[in-house]
């Protein structure tokens, strides 16, 4: 299950389901996908693909919705 958080300018945020503990998010685009820890702060985890423009572009939207991500973590997960 990959319950998607948002999406924006061509960007899909999601979670897998119970893929590990640790707060994070996955981005896909037509150009590829990537991985961000959420905590203890937000950095790059993976990427497969994305451009450093788009790489920049995620973090920020990231930074944007970072209350909006812990939520929807919390209620999908229930911690």
């Amino acid at each position: 299950m990959s319950p998607t958080v948002f999406k924006k300018e061509g960007f899909r945020f999601y979670f897998f389901s119970r893929e590990e503990r640790r707060l994070h998010i996955h981005v896909l685009c037509v150009s590829g996908e990537a991985k961000f820890w959420v905590e203890p702060r937000i950095e790059l985890a993976r990427n497969y693909g994305l451009s450093e423009n788009d790489l920049g572009r995620v973090r920020k939207l990231i930074e944007e919705h970072e209350d909006d991500i812990r939520s929807a973590w919390n209620c999908h997960f229930g911690d």
